[in-house]
């Protein structure tokens, strides 16, 4: 009982809790702070979170860092682009929904993926098929072919990424 509640404690998360206490109370003093950690206590040992399905993943830390830049840059340009495609003088673009295969074997790293591509406009994940490893994706702007394949190929992109980030041993 004593070592189940011991793995329970997690005192990262309860300074996590104390410090998002205060900032929802507003101000630093010795009562929030008490309060913050009653708080962060009873959500630790009452509401205990799984243990997170790491697998044994190794994170490449330099191509983490790359993919965020990398991401952040085609956030940008994805953004200009959704905002083209309502702004402009024309016809709404023609959409499709696809079904595409994500080698990652992991699902945390194909929660991450999922995560990363549903944050940046012009597409959504609508369904994920765990099992099989299938996302069924909403492209935006797919009115030609070749427009089709460049989002498809997007998302090959950040499949590669996830796997060089999370699944590569080095």
């Amino acid at each position: 009982m004593i070592s189940r509640i011991r793995n329970r404690l997690r005192p990262g998360f309860i300074l996590w809790i104390v410090i998002m206490w205060c900032l929802l109370m507003g101000e630093i003093t010795w009562a929030n702070l008490f309060a913050g950690i009653g708080v962060g206590l009873l959500i630790v040992l009452g509401l205990p979170l799984p243990a997170m399905p790491t697998g044994g993943l190794s994170i490449s830390w330099g191509r983490l860092v790359v993919f965020i830049f990398r991401w952040l840059g085609e956030l940008a340009v994805a953004s200009v682009k959704v905002a083209w495609l309502a702004l402009r003088p024309a016809d709404p673009p023609t959409t499709a929904i696809v079904r595409v295969p994500m080698r990652v074997s992991n699902e945390l790293v194909l929660y991450l993926a999922t995560v990363a591509y549903n944050l940046q406009p012009g597409g959504a994940i609508t369904d994920i098929d765990v099992a099989n490893r299938m996302l069924t994706i909403h492209f935006l702007d797919a009115g030609t072919p070749a427009a089709l394949e460049r989002e498809i190929a997007s998302v090959a992109r950040l499949e590669r990424a996830m796997i060089d980030i999370f699944e590569k041993v080095s």
